[in-house]
């Protein structure tokens, strides 16, 4: 295969461990499947060697470096699935705003969202290729260098979460800024949320497009919200995005399966599980059996192990994640951590957490 036959998106390698989209899509699998959120990321020491010096954007904006760096934790440990490796402040970005990465501080937009006219700002309609065309290259490439191993997820973050990160200029404890908003300025708050709908619609198709094999989206500051701002706010966006992105894939005769994963959002289970989404992802502190329960064998259960288990000896690893399992049960279910991978963390505890996942899965599937 020539060097640009790895910037098309077709003649993708056959696929070898399709686990992971089954359990999506609620069928058996012979082992629950296992990723971690943030799995490429600065726990892994050749992560930071190979990120050394660099701009954070810039390796974002390349495909080349986005693709290794998806396929480092493959080369360490049995994964069921890869995420590519980018970040959900590309589509701010890629509406006209400035965001920075600084070092100690994090994402930081020099100039944010202060008042409503400060809309017009905005870049309304984006030509994702154009402005992101570097994520579907990445996509591409790294669907035909990681030879079928296992699937490669697409994501984006959710309309709420950005729009707060677009007004509070970085990450905030109260989102205080992004709420005042809500209260003050709810047409326009709307105004915006649709914005940015549209563009993660088209977004995440150009995603699939570019060969991802499955889509999350990441409703990271949901619990900011209470119930009553989640179902005009966050709710509604995250609903509209699943069945517009469904409905034209539908046309073309593709079925991608999406999670949706609202943190801290518990009031929220039961709507979310009625949203379109193949998969709820869960954080921590949701007990699997009433997840379970309340979501009513609608969806598939993704999570939701607490990330500093993985501080633990190896020993009570494995012990925790048998406990989850029990919960959860090994059908309709994909195992992962209640939020991403710190970065002081030991790379031997993912592995102890992962072969832990396959071993007891295994064993309880025999069971039944």
């Amino acid at each position: 295969m020539s060097k640009d036959d790895l910037i098309l998106p077709k003649d993708f390698p056959q696929l070898k461990n399709d686990t992971f989209l089954r359990a999506a899509r609620g069928e058996e699998t012979e082992h629950v499947p296992v990723w971690c959120m943030r799995q490429a990321g600065r726990y892994l020491p050749e992560f930071r060697e190979f990120r050394a010096g660099k701009d954070f954007f810039d390796t974002c904006r390349s495909p080349e470096a986005c693709c290794e760096l998806t396929l480092q934790p493959l080369r360490r440990f049995p994964f069921d699935a890869a995420i590519i490796f980018s970040d959900i402040l590309v589509v701010p970005q890629a509406m006209g705003m400035d965001v920075q990465m600084v070092a100690g501080k994090g994402p930081t937009f020099p100039e944010p969202l202060k008042e409503p006219e400060d809309l017009q700002r905005l870049q309304v309609k984006v030509d994702v290729e154009k402005e992101l065309g570097y994520v579907f290259k990445a996509i591409t490439l790294t669907r035909h260098k990681i030879e079928g191993k296992v699937p490669l997820i697409g994501f984006t973050g959710a309309p709420w979460t950005l729009m707060s990160y677009m007004i509070e200029g970085g990450g905030s404890n109260t989102h205080s800024k992004a709420k005042r908003w809500l209260y003050r300025h709810p047409e326009a708050s709307h105004m915006l949320l649709k914005m940015l709908t549209d563009v993660v619609v088209e977004y995440l198709l150009g995603q699939v497009a570019a060969g991802a094999q499955a889509l999350q989206v990441f409703e990271s500051h949901a619990g900011i919200l209470g119930p009553v701002q989640f179902k005009d706010f966050s709710l509604p966006y995250l609903r509209d995005i699943a069945r517009r992105v469904k409905d034209k894939l539908k046309e073309k005769g593709q079925d991608v399966p999406m999670i949706v994963f609202a943190k801290d959002a518990h009031y929220g289970l039961e709507d979310l599980s009625q949203s379109y989404y193949e998969v709820v992802g869960l954080d921590w502190t949701i007990d699997p059996r009433s997840a379970r329960e309340r979501t009513g064998g609608r969806v598939s259960l993704q999570g939701n192990m607490d990330p500093c288990a993985l501080y633990s000896p190896k020993e009570c690893i494995s012990d925790i994640v048998r406990k989850m399992l029990e919960g959860f049960g090994t059908r309709g279910y994909i195992a992962n951590l209640g939020h991403g991978l710190y970065p002081d963390m030991d790379p031997e505890n993912v592995g102890t957490f992962v072969e832990a996942v396959h071993q007891h899965s295994i064993q309880m599937n025999k069971q039944v």
